[in-house]
């Protein structure tokens, strides 16, 4: 248990049970996808410390059984994401191999691996298939943008951003759904989302002219990157303590582990992709997609770690 959650005596797991709450599923009907670790930018906030030095990537095998697992069991959406997911080579063979299987696909980027001539040819491929695109964007601004992800990163997101709306991406009424992500920059937690979709959408469409459909606003998760800065800086303590203290029980009916089934680049199933980095291999035991049969019935218990904290704070992470 984190020290500071340790202080106050009470676990995850214990403060739901004081609620009179459990994590456990209820019917499973979406399939995350993490390609990779692989991506073109080192986030300051990142729970998988993805970047240019890792080479973890997805194989064409296990692209195949993630294809025969989505042929095999029709989720309501499948969600590929990363590290940066137009890194792996052989992403446009599982696009064209999942899109036909689900009604809803959802490719999450950092929109500046969209850039160039392969960005170009996978914007061609989304744009075909009407692929969700979620793009991560930490801040309407270049400062606080540049200082999570980098020095040049704010206009070459603006830029990526301007294309998609040149396709058709994120325009009022268009069915190409281009969504925002935003994460604080710091050891803080997210304004109310709401309020913060209104200044996102004032701001770029006043100084950028860039339009999208919605913003989603989520608390950072305390592992990775972002705990390592947590800790230099001296702020994991307090930072814990906000997350015990924004806890809200009305969160846990909504979380996305309840419902998600998440694979890993080899393979391995979790329930989702926080506990990929942790680790937490879903059902406590490895198991692989190729080997699934069924999916996991309505009740079957999550495990609850501290770091799901992060999940359960405001709005929740769903």
């Amino acid at each position: 248990m984190d020290e500071a959650i340790q202080r106050r005596g009470e676990s995850f797991g214990e403060r739901l049970a004081r609620h009179g709450l459990a994590l456990t599923r209820e019917r499973t009907t979406a399939l995350q996808v993490n390609v990779g670790f692989a991506c073109d930018l080192a986030c300051g906030h990142c729970h998988l410390e993805a970047g240019p030095a890792r080479g973890e990537m997805m194989q064409l095998e296990v692209m195949a059984e993630v294809i025969a697992c989505a042929r095999r069991f029709r989720f309501a959406s499948i969600d590929l994401t990363g590290g940066a997911p137009e890194l792996v080579p052989e992403l446009p063979y599982l696009v064209r191999g999942v899109a036909p299987e689900t009604p809803r696909l959802i490719v999450r980027t950092n929109l500046v691996s969209l850039e160039g001539e392969r960005g170009e040819e996978l914007l061609r491929l989304y744009r075909e298939l009407q692929v969700v695109l979620v793009a991560s964007l930490p801040a309407g601004n270049q400062s606080q943008t540049e200082a999570q992800r980098g020095v040049g990163v704010w206009q070459r997101s603006i830029r990526v951003l301007e294309r998609l709306n040149a396709l058709g991406y994120g325009l009022p009424g268009s069915p190409l759904e281009l969504d925002l992500v935003s994460n604080p920059s710091g050891a803080f937690l997210p304004p109310q989302q709401l309020q913060a979709q209104e200044k996102f959408r004032r701001d770029l469409a006043r100084k950028h002219g860039v339009s999208f459909h919605n913003l989603y606003t989520f608390a950072n998760v305390p592992l990775g990157r972002f705990r390592s800065f947590l800790e230099r800086s001296g702020n994991l303590d307090g930072y814990l303590e906000k997350l015990w203290a924004g806890f809200n029980p009305c969160a846990v009916a909504g979380l996305m582990c309840r419902s998600q089934l998440s694979v890993d680049w080899r393979g391995r199933l979790y329930d989702c992709d926080f506990h990929l980095a942790r680790g937490l291999a879903h059902g406590g035991a490895a198991r692989f997609i190729s080997d699934l049969v069924e999916l996991p019935p309505a009740g079957t218990p999550i495990a609850a770690a501290d770091h799901c904290y992060a999940c359960t704070v405001g709005s929740g992470f769903t």
